[in-house]
């Protein structure tokens, strides 16, 4: 009885989490897929191809333009690789993707605070820096020439590939009529379950283990354990233990704010708390991503220059955030302890749950559930053999670029003699109102 009773609160814990920022995720999301729906990721490879002072602005841009979810920004980032887009370029666009978008800094500032949601993006600028200074003074050619070769080999890395290569992106036009245009209805509702779909195991999993460990681990354990008796120690030890808590938790993008909330209340550091959120980047499956992207020995370096520009990035903007009486020194968060009642939360996620059926509907009723299953088979071979006899049975779907295996039952058109593929009945709708729309230019 006392084993259940106790798993009973830890799930109580997650579900009162989950209801206070259950608004703010879906806002994210939204603002997300609408972003997504007007920049294109064809044009961002092209921008991308020198590692000088442009390239970096450029590749922060994009990449807090792009979706939140690891899996995903690991994959992106690859693929602009691939295209053309500098190594340096790509890994920031990536680092970017996942702590500089709008879904982290939503939920920041509602389980943490504004100090939190402010730390965060000044600390992902400063760690761009960082890891840019760092790759200028340690990245050498032959490191990057073995990681392109590995590149090209198209290895799988995860299910999440498809994101790297979908792009309904609406670019012709003036932006207001783009942006509430049917076609954009449709691709916001898109990119909206497809982020949904990357990240709810994430985000649920970071949910369940914040509230078991709420439950669970007395505060006087994680007190001794950032060493909070020495305030001097707790400030350095924090930064430095926070992204290997991190790595070791196998929970990435917003899915690790709910342990940060936990690895507060127990006293880490301000400083801890943001290297401890930067982190996401270097949990062991992604780690393993690396090295079939990569190659082994280059993903050990990514390791190590990464966790050195989180760790020193996390100290210094706790230290600079301490210096001028930002840094908050209340470390008891109410959000274990808040119950739902009938206020401008409550309010919101149902206004919110309202908008997703409204999404869901669109989403269902233009190939959605069609586009998710492609997406989630990746079309690269783990050899080039492989690669080779798999690539002469796949098209390109000229509406999100995605690529449609040709063997396969699916939709298609046949335009001016020649066949089309796609890997939705929403695209092939899309197609077949306005062919010369999506023909103008090469599909990649």
């Amino acid at each position: 009885m006392f084993v259940i009773n106790a798993v009973l609160h830890a799930l109580q814990l997650s579900l009162f989490m989950i209801w206070e920022v259950f608004w703010p995720l879906a806002l994210g999301f939204l603002l997300s897929a609408i972003v997504q729906t007007v920049v294109s990721k064809r044009a961002v490879a092209g921008a991308l191809g020198k590692p000088d002072l442009r390239g970096f602005v450029l590749s922060l841009g994009f990449g807090a333009a792009s979706s939140s979810c690891s899996y995903a920004a690991v994959a992106i980032a690859r693929a602009l690789f691939r295209r053309g887009a500098h190594f340096v370029n790509a890994i920031i666009f990536e680092f970017a993707s996942t702590n500089l978008v709008f879904e982290l800094g939503l939920v920041l500032l509602i389980l943490l605070g504004w100090q939190f949601v402010a730390a965060e993006f000044a600390g992902g600028l400063l760690m761009a820096v960082i890891l840019w200074i760092l790759f200028k003074l340690t990245l050498r050619q032959r490191t990057i020439d073995e990681a392109k070769r590995q590149a090209e080999r198209g290895i799988v890395g995860s299910v999440h590939e498809g994101h790297a290569e979908m792009d309904m992106s609406i670019t012709e036009g003036p932006f207001l009529k783009r942006l509430f245009s049917a076609r954009a209805f449709t691709a916001i509702s898109h990119y909206f379950y497809m982020d949904v779909y990357m990240l709810y195991f994430d985000i649920g999993l970071g949910f369940l283990i914040a509230g078991a460990l709420a439950a669970w681990v007395p505060t006087s354990w994680w007190q001794a354990f950032f060493l909070t008796n020495n305030p001097t120690l707790n400030e350095f030890w924090g930064p430095l233990i926070g992204p290997i808590i991190s790595m070791l938790s196998f929970v990435c993008s917003v899915g690790n704010v709910p342990l940060a909330v936990v690895l507060w209340n127990g006293g880490i550091s301000f400083g801890g708390v943001i290297s401890f959120i930067f982190a996401d980047l270097i949990i062991v499956p992604i780690l393993n991503i690396y090295r079939k992207y990569y190659g082994g020995r280059t993903s050990l370096y990514l390791l190590g220059v990464s966790y050195v520009a989180m760790a020193l990035s996390g100290f210094l903007i706790g230290e600079a955030f301490k210096l001028f009486g930002l840094a908050p020194t209340n470390h008891h968060i109410t959000v274990f302890e808040t119950t739902p009642t009938w206020n401008y939360t409550s309010f919101l996620d149902l206004v919110f749950l309202v908008l997703m059926a409204v999404l869901a509907w669109r989403f269902f009723t233009t190939g959605g559930p069609e586009m998710i299953r492609g997406m989630s088979h990746s079309p690269h071979g783990s050899d080039s053999h492989e690669k080779e006899s798999q690539v002469s049975t796949l098209a390109i779907d000229p509406v999100c670029h995605m690529s449609v295996d040709t063997t396969k039952p699916g939709p298609r058109s046949v335009h001016d003699g020649k066949m089309y593929y796609f890997c939705s009945e929403g695209c092939k709708e899309s197609f077949d109102r306005d062919p010369a729309k999506y023909l103008r230019a090469p599909a990649r």
